[in-house]
């Protein structure tokens, strides 16, 4: 009985000595939520698609490494960077001090409006007009629009909700009176919606959308800012417009309003 546990011993060593390892370098985790098209999405397939993507994918392959997307929530993102699930946030997430407290950005790869979505038949001109009691403002939970309307609209109630969707179907419904969000998002909305929505595209303000990163991860931050310069001198970023921006760049045009690449 013994030889035979020895042997058995022996032959399993031989077997895991025998196994190949598999080396290379460690993937790039990269944390999104795929629900701002054309930014973040899904396709037909629902493989993840959109700008983002596209972006991640060229970073990953600067890098030399393969990129694993991970699909959050978005209010679980920073917590998903700061425990070390992912690696980046790629997510459409605006640089704020805030946010900075916490976790760290790279240059930005895009400035962005918030605008406002607001019911077809609305009077509404400007977003002063919603400075008042009674207005009902919503916008997606933990974002800066929150932040805005409780700076500079203090007196409209403003309603979080954690999708895009609700956020619209307040609108469709007349439920509010407006929705903020960012432009291009807004746009997508609205063209999905034309009969009950109308969009105004002048910014309440503009913001940065950088890639986050950990504080202690410098190394990795430069070598994002390295690869942004790279891509956006290549004109990888004009690509990624005419692909998936072309109408909004169009639409943002027309009301003189700078496309966000530029």
């Amino acid at each position: 009985m013994m030889r035979l546990f020895i042997l058995a011993l022996v032959l399993s060593c031989l077997a895991g000595c025998g196994k190949e390892t598999t080396g290379g370098p460690a993937p790039l985790r990269v944390g999104m939520e795929l629900s701002t098209p054309p930014f973040e999405m899904a396709d037909s397939a629902g493989r993840p698609d959109g700008v983002s993507v596209r972006i991640a994918e060229a970073l990953a392959q600067k890098l030399g490494r393969p990129l694993q997307i991970e699909v959050i929530a978005f209010k679980g993102l920073e917590t998903a960077l700061k425990t070390g699930k992912i690696d980046i946030i790629l997510s459409s997430m605006t640089d704020t001090p805030k946010r900075r407290e916490s976790i760290d950005f790279t240059d930005a790869y895009c400035k962005i409006g918030l605008a406002l979505l607001l019911p077809k038949d609305s009077p509404i001109q400007d977003a002063a007009e919603l400075n008042a009691p009674g207005k009902k403002i919503v916008a997606r939970l933990g974002t800066t629009a929150v932040d805005l309307v409780r700076t500079k609209l203090p007196q409209a109630e403003v309603v979080q909700l954690d999708q895009n969707a609700a956020c619209l179907l307040e609108i469709v419904q007349r439920k509010a009176d407006a929705f903020i969000y960012d432009q291009l998002s807004i746009l997508k909305m609205q063209s999905a919606q034309p009969e009950a929505t109308r969009a105004l595209l002048k910014p309440l303000q503009t913001e940065s959308w950088a890639i986050a990163v950990t504080k202690e991860n410098t190394a990795l931050k430069e070598q994002i800012n390295a690869f942004l310069r790279e891509f956006r001198a290549s004109g990888g970023f004009n690509q990624l417009a005419d692909k998936y921006l072309a109408t909004e760049k169009a639409a943002l045009a027309t009301q003189g309003v700078p496309f966000i690449f530029e």
